[in-house]
């Protein structure tokens, strides 16, 4: 969450460039950022398979509260497209997975 603010905290004059790649760069970014995130909510909720929907949703909030806070921030606006698409999807997908791993080893007796 440190990472996601810090980063959120640099007006846009500050921020790198990538060109015809800086787009997808910077999507991508968000997928991991969040998927991460989620991931960690997740585990600090015991990998509890009944509690993903929760690490989801804590990501999506903390996404949400990312982006209000990027207003603030000089040359920067707040994207909803960014918390339903980008970062959502980072954490559901992280969940999912994470979920799927999870129910194997239970299966395994690991």
């Amino acid at each position: 969450m440190g990472v996601i603010y810090l980063f959120s905290s640099l007006p846009s004059s500050e921020l790198p460039s990538y060109g015809l790649w800086d787009t997808l760069v910077k999507k991508s970014a968000h997928l991991l950022e969040y998927a991460l995130l989620a991931l960690a909510y997740y585990w600090a909720l015991g990998l509890n398979l009944k509690k993903g929907w929760l690490a989801w949703l804590l990501a999506v909030l903390y996404a949400a509260t990312d982006e209000f806070h990027q207003s603030f921030t000089a040359g920067r606006h707040p994207s909803l497209v960014d918390v339903l698409v980008y970062d959502n999807l980072g954490a559901f997908v992280s969940v999912l997975l994470t979920n799927r791993i999870v129910k194997r080893k239970q299966k395994s007796g690991a």
